[in-house]
Formats: C-alpha cells, structure tokens, sequence
C-alpha cells in the first residue's frame, strides 16, 4: 500500500502507461498478484506495477460503494474507499442542496470528492477542500476522470483558513479516523464538530456529516438532525442548517424548511422519509401479538420508534427494545414485518426440539437484548430441514425470550 500514498507514484499512475497499466488490471485477481507483478515488471518499473496493483484492489474493493462504471475509471486512497459517502447517498443529498436552489457547495474535507462529484452531478459547482496533498490530488483527478473539472475545483488547503462567504452552502465532513481506529467523540472529529458548527451557522445553508451514532444530546439546538439508510443499512447522520422550505428530492413533496430541533430518517433506495418535530412520549409495552415489526435502523438512530407504534396501533415488546408488535397486520416502508407463530422463555433445548419438529433447515437469528451470538446459536441447532425460520432473540416484558416466525410478504 505504501505506493499508493505516495504523491509521486500516484502522479505515475496518471501518465498514459499508468493509465495503460490500470485498465489491463480491472478483472485481475489479487489472488494471483504475485504471478501478475512478476509479468508486469518485465515491462514496467516496479514502482509503477506496485502502485497500479494497490489502486486496481481498491478499485474493487470501491465497487460496492460507488457501482462498477464509475469506481474502475476514479482513484482512491485506502482511507478514501473506507470514509467517503456511498454515491446513492451523495446523490440523494446532492439532490437536497439542489432543491433548495443552491448553486454553489463548499464542501470542506472533501476527501477523494465523492460528495463532490455527486453535487456536481446535480449542476452544483464546488470548490472542493482538503488539507492532504494526495487526498486533494485524488480528488482533482476524480474530477477530471468523470468529465466533472469543469464544477469542481480543488484546493489543498486547511479548511479553517478558507473564507466560505460567497458560497450558497457549506457541506463538512469531518474526518471520523484516526491512528486508533473510529472516533466516538465528536469534538474529537477533525475538525472538531464545534467547529463545524460555526462553519454551518454563518452559511446561508449547510449540511454536517457525522457519525449515525452521534448521542441526540451532543446535537446542536439549531440543527435538523437526518439519519440515513441505504438498503436496510444504516450509513450515516446529516445536521442541516438553514434554508426554506424545498422540492423533497425523489417524491415530489415538499420537504420543508429545515426545522431547528426536528427529526428525520430518511430510507434509500424508497426516498422514504420519517419526521417529526415534536417526537412522541414512550409508547406503550404489552405482550407479544400475531405480528412483529423490525424498525428500520435509521428510524432507532432517529428515536422514531415511538411514531411507529403510534402509526401501527401497536405497542413495545419491551420497554427498552425497538420491537413493534401488533395483532393486525401493518405495512410500513419503515418496518420488516414478521408473523410470529412461537414464544419461548430461553431455553436451547426446548427451541433445537421445535426447530427439528418443523423441520428447519434454514434459520435466519436477530438479536435486540440479547447477548447470544447468532452464529453460536445456529451450531448448536445442528439444523436439518427443508423449511425455514426466523428467530429472535429478545426480551419481552424484561425477561429473555425466543420469538419464532417468518417474514411476511410484501403486499403486490
């Protein structure tokens, strides 16, 4: 890896034979790279091959985040792959600066510019910063790979030191890394989140990225906090500021001025978006029903669940567990439905003895108050079957329990 955080390697890459080198590299097998470098390095420098080689496995390894087209002709860094935005996320937010008639981002922390790009894909220009030098150089060539350098302009600059006033919005993205692995602290972030703030506050709009686990205490008063999901996975906390009421991107509805205080989880690929301004007192807790419901994570980061039982009729399973259940059905986007034809105090052997009776072979395991390993439990099932199940592992009314069921199928 060592090439690729080379600045002068990295320049390499960008000649005509580095490019060369990396396309013939796209379907390589990194299984294989010893085999493969020994080939190369008859006719390219070794310096050159190993940093071909280090880009090409994070060319794939950035697939999953922003789709084949577009990963095998960007550059990255190893911390770029691991901390820039998802792009169906980017462009969903992208899609929410541009509803709000913003023209113009900068977007500071900018990274290899994947909030960048999908701004500039929404017609918004950019004045994309980064302090790091191959950090900022990655992104410029990002740019410039996806014919976006016209947008996007990059500057190698402390964020700190650059005036932001004639930007119609300001987007942060704190580095949320460091040395030890994931930082919790959010005035531990760099920069700190207090700093960001103040960026935020003196801009006509703006929007914060942060940690989805963020304590709702550590959010600023004059905040909308947003938690999203992409695909059932939770992958981030946006803070926005400022702004008037907009077009909500992907509905056609409005989305509203953004509200000090307020709440929102908002569930991609759907566009779905939950908000409340005044979140409701604890719902109420009851035994198990005929149905049980999975919040969405970005609806339990959000504390929504509330909203949900008050939606569905339904009631907690538990007073501290974000379990919905009900003995009507309900169809939400925001919940996984599931029947529940069994409830088990816990006990292994009374479930290994129903789960051979049904003839289980396939078991789905979820947890929520539950020190039980999925994995573990399935070992010790020695499942064996042609059907298959869901089980929960939970508390119902404090007391450790084992629910029983299967998913419900969505409505046609």
């Amino acid at each position: 890896m060592g090439q690729v955080n080379d600045l002068d390697s990295f320049r390499a890459l960008l000649t005509p034979e580095g490019l060369g080198l990396l396309d013939s590299l796209r379907d390589y097998d990194p299984s294989q790279e010893l085999a493969v470098a020994t080939r190369l390095r008859r006719t390219h420098a070794p310096e050159l091959v190993s940093a071909a080689l280090a880009q090409a496995r994070l060319r794939q390894r950035a697939v999953a985040k922003f789709g084949a087209d577009d990963a095998y002709r960007m550059f990255f860094t190893p911390n770029g792959v691991e901390q820039s935005t998802r792009a169906t996320v980017a462009a969903y937010r992208a899609g929410v600066f541009a509803s709000h008639g913003v023209r113009g981002v900068a977007d500071l922390c900018c990274g290899i510019g994947g909030d960048a790009l999908a701004l500039a894909r929404a017609g918004i220009e950019v004045l994309a910063v980064d302090r790091d030098e191959l950090t900022a150089e990655v992104a410029r060539a990002n740019a410039a790979a996806l014919g976006l350098a016209g947008l996007i302009e990059v500057r190698c600059a402390d964020v700190a030191d650059v005036d932001t006033s004639g930007w119609d919005a300001v987007f942060v993205d704190p580095a949320r890394r460091g040395g030890r692995g994931r930082i919790f602290d959010p005035e531990a972030y760099s920069p700190p989140l207090s700093w960001a703030v103040g960026a935020a506050l003196k801009a006509p709009f703006a929007a914060l990225k942060i940690a989805p686990g963020i304590p709702h205490e550590a959010i600023p008063p004059e905040a909308e906090a947003e938690w999203i999901s992409d695909g059932g996975d939770v992958k981030e906390a946006v803070l926005w500021f400022g702004g008037g009421a907009a077009e909500s991107p992907g509905t056609g509805g409005m989305r509203g001025a953004v509200t000090p205080g307020s709440v929102r989880a908002t569930l991609l690929p759907a566009h779905a978006s939950l908000w409340t301004s005044a979140p409701l007192p604890a719902p109420p807790v009851g035994p198990v029903g005929r149905y049980l419901y999975e919040p969405d994570g970005a609806v339990i980061r959000a504390h929504l669940v509330a909203e949900i039982v008050a939606a569905s009729g339904g009631r907690l399973v538990d007073e501290t567990i974000a379990y919905v259940t009900n003995d009507e059905p309900y169809d939400s986007p925001y919940t996984t439905a599931y029947e529940i034809t069994d409830e088990l105090p816990f006990n292994m052997k009374k479930l290994k003895a129903l789960l051979r009776e049904r003839e289980v072979g396939i078991l789905t395991v979820k947890k929520r108050g539950s020190a039980v390993e999925p994995e573990e439990l399935r070992r010790k099932m020695k499942l064996q079957g042609r059907n298959s199940a869901t089980v929960f592992l939970t508390r119902v009314a404090g007391a450790p329990t084992m629910l029983v069921g299967h998913p419900v199928a969505a409505p046609a």
